[in-house]
């Protein structure tokens, strides 16, 4: 029981709560505004008053696209969304933080082989090189 308590009561079990309540109420959202505004504009293309009424029969089976395409929107929308507020700011911030990375190899003048930057000779080729 120990363990269990002391899992609880790492920071990331309720960072995780609150981004799956925080991320249904998104859904909700974008679901939303698929349903009542991107939907009537794009059912207007197809002549359709309403967009879930988009659908084609085989053999008396009805196929409705119209929930599909709702669902794909939604999906582009919310992916759109994640990359452009999530992952394109924290790319960004982390290029800034990270230190560049100091070479400890050069390229040899001869051989073109990656060599030690203070080496004085290659150990490919054997060729003299100028020190690094």
């Amino acid at each position: 029981m120990s363990g269990f308590l002391a899992f609880l009561k790492r920071g990331n079990v309720v960072d995780l709560a609150v981004a799956v309540v925080i991320g249904g109420a998104f859904t909700a959202i974008v679901n939303a505004l698929v349903k009542d505004l991107v939907t009537p504009l794009i059912a207007a293309l197809f002549t359709k008053p309403d967009f879930s009424a988009i659908a084609f029969t085989i053999n008396q089976s009805r196929f409705s696209i119209g929930d599909f395409i709702n669902a794909l929107v939604s999906f582009v929308i919310i992916a759109a969304v994640v990359y452009y507020a999530i992952v394109l700011p924290i790319t960004h911030l982390s290029r800034h933080l990270e230190k560049p990375v100091e070479a400890t190899t050069r390229e040899c003048p001869e051989c073109l082989s990656e060599i030690p930057i203070a080496a004085k000779r290659c150990k490919f080729c054997t060729a003299v090189v100028a020190s690094g």
